[in-house]
């Protein structure tokens, strides 16, 4: 039997393994398939991360987490988990893809979202290396340059009007001749000198050298192509919340959701289950930063102590 499981290697499940080992809980397991460190570690550049000076890619930001959660007792199965479900007796089953099981008196949930690709040419061959889905992250490094925007929602508007202030144009492409965003957003969008709406368009393909992107190639909807020269290209058009392990055989969630499907939690990161905590890009208005899902995977962490001490102590 488990203390605690966490679903996810990235810095929030990371995190949360820190706080619980290093807290005092003696039996923890991250589930992570892959390599741990999350979305983060397809960047190429970080700079935003507090206490971090210099140039450090996402890949050597996170390098260093593991081994100092292993320090502490913290063991990474990469096992991928299809399932989590929840006994009678407020034990949690977590369902391994290979048919075995293990048992757990807490959980979190680190497992993240998945931006959605727009589907161009070019698009996986420059992530990280022009094609951003983070202006917070990766703006700074196109200051006094032209970016592309790809998008119509309000993430797409809300980051152009970010990328605005540090850059010297930003090109809007949007499919559709109106945008699904709020009106107020719209309207200041409109209002901002130094963006260009590129309307009824769709990116065809972006395309570059071994630096990164060049530029990128639009079409409308009268199949006119326009080249565009932008060194940067912002893909806004919404996350897949990696929410499966949470559904249930008969389809209904362990815990409750959003319409969009992510996690309602409180302030302490508790779901709607006693003992299961959602942390990261999981969770509902979650801010898709680095630095904040640490600290939403330390808060679960030290929820779950206190959770795991009473089960155990009373």
């Amino acid at each position: 039997m488990l203390d605690c499981a966490i679903i996810g290697g990235g810095p929030a499940g990371l995190t949360a393994g820190l706080y619980t080992t290093r807290g005092g809980l003696e039996k923890v397991v991250m589930y992570e398939k892959g390599m741990p460190g999350g979305q983060i570690t397809l960047s190429s550049e970080v700079e935003n991360y507090p206490g971090v000076a210099g140039e450090i890619t996402g890949m050597d930001l996170m390098a260093p987490w593991p081994n100092q959660c292993e320090k502490f007792g913290l063991v990474h199965d990469m096992a991928e988990i299809v399932r989590v479900s929840k006994k009678d007796d407020g034990v949690f089953v977590i369902h391994k893809d290979d048919g075995t099981i293990k048992e757990a008196l807490s959980v979190i949930v680190a497992t993240g979202s998945s931006p959605r690709r727009a589907g161009f040419a070019g698009e996986d061959k420059y992530i990280g290396k022009g094609v951003s889905n983070c202006a917070t992250c990766d703006g700074f490094f196109y200051k006094n340059k032209e970016v592309v925007v790809i998008g119509g929602g309000n993430t797409a508007l809300e980051e152009s009007l970010y990328l605005a202030k540090i850059c010297t144009k930003v090109y809007l492409v949007h499919r559709r001749d109106k945008f699904r965003a709020a009106p107020n957003t719209v309207k200041r969008v409109e209002n901002t000198d130094n963006i260009e709406l590129v309307l009824n368009s769709t990116p065809k393909e972006v395309y570059g050298d071994a630096m990164g992107v060049l530029g990128i190639k639009i079409t409308d909807i009268n199949a006119q192509e326009r080249d565009i020269k932008a060194p940067g290209v912002f893909v806004f058009v919404g996350n897949n919340v990696n929410n499966s392990v949470l559904k249930q055989e008969d389809g209904t969630w362990l815990c409750d959701v959003n319409e969009h499907g992510e996690v309602v939690v409180n302030i302490s990161m508790h779901t709607s289950v006693k003992g299961l905590y959602a942390v990261g890009d999981i969770r509902l208005a979650a801010p898709k930063q680095v630095v904040c899902a640490a600290g939403d995977g330390a808060v679960a962490a030290l929820e779950a102590i206190s959770y795991v001490d009473h089960k155990l102590y009373g």
